[in-house]
């Protein structure tokens, strides 16, 4: 039986119109992205299978373009549908955080460094750039590593922080073990860090290790 056939109310897209979001599950949302299934299955049971497949719509989303187009009912044009949207919602958090005062919204912040790092299978080291109002100027990728290190060079940031005018810094970077406990050299670079943005008058208000679902916050532990 095709989607059109169902009734109204169970139909994904009309559903989601009438009812919002919140109500869909993980394969209805993947239907309304996926919009058409095949000659033997709906989009919703493409949606299941996927589901099924990878084990969670976060592993499906992370998982590499190859493995995603080789199952039914997916191909080039819904892989970049879906990575789009995606992307659209990284964009938004960062343009919600570009619009106000990113210490009045910690919560935001964190959603869009786990986000933006959390599924990188290397380190990266990224910083977000503040104005005089805590504002976020720009969000970057600085430096990439490996697995459980990444070389973090004090000068190279000085640059960017001058070049953007920045008032102050956040750091963040992710640790692809799924452990968000600092480590002595998280720590210790943190502090050369600080150390040559205060000759420049820039601020370091925090640095955030990414885990596979904490994020730990140096500041908090007193260590900033």
């Amino acid at each position: 039986m095709s989607i059109t056939d169902w009734p109204a109310d169970e139909r994904p897209r009309e559903k989601l119109l009438h009812r919002g979001p919140h109500f869909l599950s993980d394969a209805e949302l993947l239907a309304v992205f996926l919009r058409t299934g095949t000659t033997r299955k709906t989009a919703v049971d493409i949606g299941r299978d996927l589901i099924g497949r990878f084990g969670s719509l976060r592993n499906l989303l992370e998982s590499d373009a190859a493995s995603v187009m080789a199952q039914e009912g997916i191909g080039p044009a819904k892989y970049a549908l879906l990575i789009a949207s995606l992307e659209l919602g990284r964009r938004h958090l960062e343009q919600t955080l570009t619009a106000g005062d990113l210490l009045t919204s910690p919560g935001m912040v964190r959603s869009f460094l786990r986000s933006r790092l959390r599924h990188q299978r290397h380190e990266v080291f990224a910083a977000l750039f503040l104005d005089t109002q805590n504002r976020l100027l720009s969000f970057e990728e600085l430096f990439q590593g490996t697995l459980d290190s990444c070389a973090v060079h004090p000068r190279e940031v000085v640059k960017r922080a001058i070049a953007l005018h920045a008032a102050a810094v956040i750091f963040a970077h992710n640790h692809p073990s799924g452990h968000a406990e600092p480590s002595v050299a998280d720590r210790q670079i943190t502090e050369r860090l600080k150390s040559a943005l205060a000759l420049v008058d820039v601020r370091v208000l925090d640095h955030l290790v990414v885990g596979d679902g904490d994020i730990t916050s140096l500041a908090e532990r007193g260590w900033i």
